[in-house]
Order: structure tokens, then C-alpha cells, then sequence
């Protein structure tokens, strides 16, 4: 059995990886890739089997800020194998790897369906929490924020500035992997990022009959959540964070389990991450 990494630029396994993933998850990497986003904190391990992958898991590094420090943090994803290839051990020789590979990081977390919530234990993942954040509101005054798509290279590098100068108003923010939030806005959230001139605020969101989801807020250290919100303008009526805010004030939480989907973690770090209700923001997701 061989495992190979370090194997995004190249074309053979590169193709081989896309079509495994097509037939495990509809996912396609391609686009991804040529566009410049995937960089060296995705990193697949894969099992190839003449010349072919058939199976894999791929680690994500996502540092996290919380509790006023740096966590440094592994998402595994992409975690799938070929069915007539199943049953071989193929993912456990690759979390072994992983675990020798990155013996010094804080936490290790993943995003399991709901199938395979016995498989994950046995690599010394828990069952861990999250928290979702919602909040009814009553405001006056006109929509400001401005569409702005994200159609090509000038758009994506003025949002890639703005993310990189812009103060979090998260309590748990993602450093140092502006392509993961990429893979988002750059396919199937292109019409989802706005722009608000008066604040120099971006914001990345779904608004739908006065619900917005607010995924990530890229400002200024002076802006405000609220202002931003504000900023929506009148139609909003209830908004949902795709993340835990830094000032909780005002906001209700509860316990958050996506449909479908199981949060594991392994780690001490975790302890914290739960006893301050965060959550892993929306758009980090692998």
C-alpha cells in the first residue's frame, strides 16, 4: 500500500483525486486549483493503487484565534474510499500518517455524516458541541450593502485584501487560509459577497425574506457587528451568524447539530472551545 501527499501539481493524480471525489461527494477541485486557491494548507493523503486514488483524506490546516490565542488547529476532509476498494484499512494506515506527520498541533476536528458516527471514535474523536447564534431584530433605514460578484481575479484579490486587513468580530476566527473561504465565493457563493461604502465593511451573506445568514464580516477594527446588520437595512427581521460573535450581547444561542452532519474533535483544546459556545465559522467548513 502507498500513500501519497504533496501531489496537487500533479496532473495524473490530481485528475484521479477530482473523480473520486465526484463519485463520493459531487465535488470537483479543479476549478479550485487553476484558480490559485489551492495552496499548501490542503493537503490530500491519499492510498493510489496503480496510478489510481482510491482512497483518501485530506487535512486542512485552520489555525483558530480563541480564548486570546492561536490554536493550531487540522479539519480532515474528503475522507472517502473506492467501494470495491473498502474494508482494506486504507483510512486508518492514512489517519496514522496524518498523526505522524503533525504530532505537535492543538486540536483535530471533522465534519462526519451521520452514518459513520461509530467509525470516527476509534481514531480517538468525540462527539464535540457548537453553537448557533440568531437574534431578532427591528430596523429602520435603506439596504447599503452592494453585490459586488466574484466573478474573476480583480474582484477575488480586493476581497482577499479586505480579509487580510479587516478585524474580526468573531470570537473564533479563521488565520492564514483565505482558499478555503475561496472555495465558497469563488463558485457557488459568487453573488453572496457585499459591500458597504460607509462602514469599508464586506460582508459575505444570504438574505431571504428578511432572514439574513451572515457567514463572515470583514472590517475595519472601529465597525460593529450591529452597524454592520444595520447596514441590511430595513428588510431584516431575524439574523443567524455563521459564527460565534466576540460580543455576545443581545444574541441567543443554542446547541447547533446541521442536518446530517456530526462535529468530532480530539484535542484538549476543545474544553475551551465548548465552555465559550463557539462554533467552527460556516465558511471553514471543509
Amino acid at each position: 500500500m502507498k500513500i501519497v501527499k504533496h501531489y496537487a501539481d500533479n496532473k495524473a493524480l490530481r485528475d484521479s483525486f477530482n473523480v473520486l471525489a465526484e463519485q463520493t461527494f459531487g465535488l470537483n477541485f479543479e476549478s479550485w486549483y487553476q484558480n490559485g486557491f489551492w495552496k499548501e494548507n490542503y493537503e490530500p493523503y491519499s492510498v493510489v493503487v496503480d496510478g489510481e486514488v482510491v482512497a483518501n483524506v485530506s487535512v486542512n490546516r485552520t489555525d483558530m484565534v480563541y480564548g486570546g490565542s492561536r490554536k493550531k488547529l487540522l479539519q480532515l476532509g474528503t475522507v472517502m474510499t473506492k467501494p470495491e476498494c473498502r474494508h482494506r484499512g486504507y483510512i486508518r494506515a492514512i489517519m496514522a500518517e496524518i498523526e505522524k506527520d503533525f504530532p505537535d498541533v492543538d486540536g483535530v476536528y471533522l465534519f462526519a455524516n451521520d452514518s459513520v458516527v461509530e467509525f470516527y471514535p476509534k481514531f480517538g474523536f468525540r462527539k464535540g458541541a457548537e453553537y448557533l447564534y440568531t437574534q431578532e431584530v427591528e430596523q429602520a433605514g435603506e439596504n447599503e450593502m452592494v453585490c459586488v460578484p466574484m466573478t474573476g481575479s480583480e474582484q477575488w484579490q480586493v476581497l482577499a485584501k479586505a480579509m487580510e486587513a479587516g478585524e474580526s468580530v468573531s470570537a473564533c476566527a479563521m488565520v492564514d487560509d483565505p482558499g478555503l473561504i475561496f472555495f465558497y465565493v469563488a463558485s457557488f457563493m459568487q453573488e453572496n459577497v457585499f459591500y458597504c461604502e460607509r462602514l469599508k465593511a464586506w460582508a459575505i451573506a444570504e438574505l431571504e425574506e428578511g432572514e439574513l445568514l451572515l457567514h463572515n464580516v470583514f472590517a475595519p477594527e472601529n465597525v460593529a457587528l450591529d452597524d454592520v446588520i444595520r447596514s441590511f437595512g430595513a428588510g431584516v427581521k431575524r439574523v443567524t451568524l455563521g459564527f460565534a460573535p466576540a460580543d455576545k450581547t443581545g444574541w441567543e444561542a443554542e446547541e447547533y447539530h446541521d442536518e446530517d452532519c456530526t462535529f468530532f474533535v480530539k484535542g484538549a483544546c476543545f474544553a475551551e472551545f465548548e465552555r465559550e459556545h463557539l462554533r467552527i465559522p460556516s465558511l471553514s467548513h471543509a
